[in-house]
């Protein structure tokens, strides 16, 4: 993999990862149109690498929105904190269970199987970007409004349950944007918009890290002769790509919050059933 491919799939995630587009589907699609295989292990630990630099600008962009939180008073702290651990943990349940349920069903006949090799159907993504359009363009133009006067936006232990259960079916499957299904839940839910921004990419920097670690172990798992060596490849190239997705992440969050403070939430969801369209063109194209 050469470092302009790098570059140019760091550009790819960060722009598209903290838009609630799918990041990884473009970025499968991407890999595919330059003829790599997405579900390759050096691939998908640069995916989450990609994830670590947005989940940084992430980090940066929140920063202050959350020193606010933080300066609310211990209570709304406190409450906070215990509403992202519940959905975190329910994520993991739904998310590991379906994962293991793909693994056990889907690949019934592979030996060795793992959920990564659905990373690289086509067929799959199509529908997935459909779904979360639908889903996106629904949440838009029908959002409940929350009084402002309620603590955190509306955010109360059943919809951080809902909304980390919602987040645990986006994992296995490219295409289904978490961000997209997390704030479009939330506001369905009632959750105010900005609350409910701030909430999904909170949960995102939580998932991160064990993200990138699992993908770390598979490739040194999968590597037979000198995994040190190629882990330390890998990684060396997957950083620049982190480089490049911080610094489109933070120009796609000031486009995000535009958007979604401004009424335009639904059109995310129109270029995700375009995408839907485009996706399911390439499949047919034999891509």
């Amino acid at each position: 993999m050469s470092l302009y491919q790098v570059v140019l799939l760091g550009i790819v995630q960060g722009l598209a990862e903290l838009l609630p587009v799918s990041s990884s589907a473009h970025v499968v699609v991407a890999e595919r149109l330059m003829g790599l295989d997405p579900s390759a292990p050096e691939l998908t630990l640069l995916l989450v690498m990609l994830h670590t630099g947005t989940m940084f600008a992430v980090i940066a962009y929140f920063w202050q929105r959350w020193r606010k939180t933080l300066s609310e008073g211990q209570p709304v702290l406190r409450n906070y904190i215990i509403l992202l651990i519940l959905a975190t943990v329910i994520t993991g349940v739904v998310g590991e269970a379906l994962i293991k349920l793909i693994e056990k069903f889907w690949f019934r006949d592979v030996p060795h199987a793992e959920v990564e090799q659905l990373f690289s159907h086509l067929e799959l993504i199509a529908p997935a970007l459909a779904l979360v359009g639908i889903l996106i363009i629904i949440a838009g133009w029908r959002q409940k409004s929350t009084p402002v006067q309620l603590e955190l936006g509306g955010l109360e232990n059943t919809r951080a349950a809902i909304i980390g259960a919602i987040q645990g079916l986006c994992l296995p499957f490219r295409g289904f944007s978490r961000s997209g299904a997390t704030i479009s839940t939330a506001m369905l839910l009632g959750v105010e918009k900005i609350r409910a921004e701030e909430f999904s990419f909170a949960l995102a920097v939580i998932l991160t890290p064990p993200v990138v670690v699992r993908e770390a172990l598979r490739l040194v798992k999968a590597q037979h002769s000198n995994p040190v060596s190629d882990l330390a490849s890998a990684a060396g190239t997957s950083i620049l790509g982190a480089i490049c997705a911080f610094v489109a992440g933070l120009l796609a969050l000031k486009w995000l919050s535009r958007w979604l403070e401004g009424g335009r939430w639904y059109w995310f969801g129109i270029y995700c059933l375009v995408a839907a369209a485009l996706v399911a063109w390439l499949h047919h194209a034999g891509y």
